[in-house]
């Protein structure tokens, strides 16, 4: 297995670890992860989770070509391997624990998609970015189009799907790909893991509510906005802002 669960801190972070192949991945690594998501989500004391290489180099190469190409003729094969990364996606995407991409180079094809899916996404100034489908004939499915759309808008979506072309990691942070250019994920991850938990899920749920096409409120959205005044963390909040102390928020 060539993905992992580590811990650092508040943070759990999940681990790609081939890079003698890039880290591209394989189906059994695509399979992995939406399992790792869960288990990091199950532990109560992590309140972020980190993708990223396990070395300085490549981030993620996308789908192991060579093993496509191996199994090009097997329609179930080719079919697994197209849920297992669409599951992989939605588990980072929907995931009940925000997501920081750490980006320290090429993140390219499949592995761009996963960066795209996490939300939000750090790069050092080696990183690169491509999103490669029409160089092999093929494209992105619906769920990971939607994800660049919705990040960079569909103008510079469709420059990137259209050329292939490779962008640095200035490009990337100036069109909105990249949230910060950083050595790190350490300022983002504390910021994040400093604030309420609950503040925090509950936004990212909304934000993907208006993703997914809800423009009004409804018995979700008010019944949480009301019962946010009741919670544990309003009231560490409040009292930590009176007391002029820093909040001590549990999730």
């Amino acid at each position: 297995m060539s993905v992992r669960l580590e811990r650092h801190g508040e943070a759990a972070h999940l681990v790609i670890d081939r890079a003698a192949k890039r880290n591209s991945m394989t189906q059994d690594m695509w399979l992995a992860m939406p399992g790792l998501v869960e288990q990091a989500v199950a532990d109560r004391s992590v309140k972020v989770l980190v993708v990223r290489a396990a070395e300085p180099g490549p981030f993620c190469a996308g789908a192991d070509l060579g093993e496509f190409m191996a199994h090009a003729d097997d329609v179930d094969w080719l079919t697994e391997s197209q849920h297992a990364i669409n599951r992989t996606q939605r588990a980072v995407a929907r995931a009940a624990l925000p997501t920081v991409a750490f980006v320290e180079g090429d993140c390219i094809g499949g592995g761009c998609g996963l960066a795209v899916a996490c939300d939000l996404r750090v790069a050092t100034p080696a990183a690169r970015f491509a999103v490669t489908p029409a160089k092999l004939g093929l494209i992105y499915p619906l769920h990971d189009v939607k994800l660049l759309v919705d990040l960079i808008g569909p103008g510079q979506a469709k420059r990137l799907m259209f050329t292939g072309a490779i962008i640095g990691a200035a490009e990337a942070h100036r069109i909105g790909l990249v949230e910060a250019i950083a050595d790190g994920p350490g300022e983002m991850v504390d910021a994040i893991a400093a604030v309420s938990p609950f503040s925090v899920r509950e936004t990212k749920e909304l934000v993907r509510r208006v993703g997914d096409g809800q423009s009004e409120d409804d018995d979700y959205t008010w019944t949480t906005f009301a019962g946010a005044f009741q919670g544990s963390d309003f009231r560490e909040g409040v009292g930590a802002f009176l007391a002029k102390r820093k909040a001590r928020f549990e999730r």
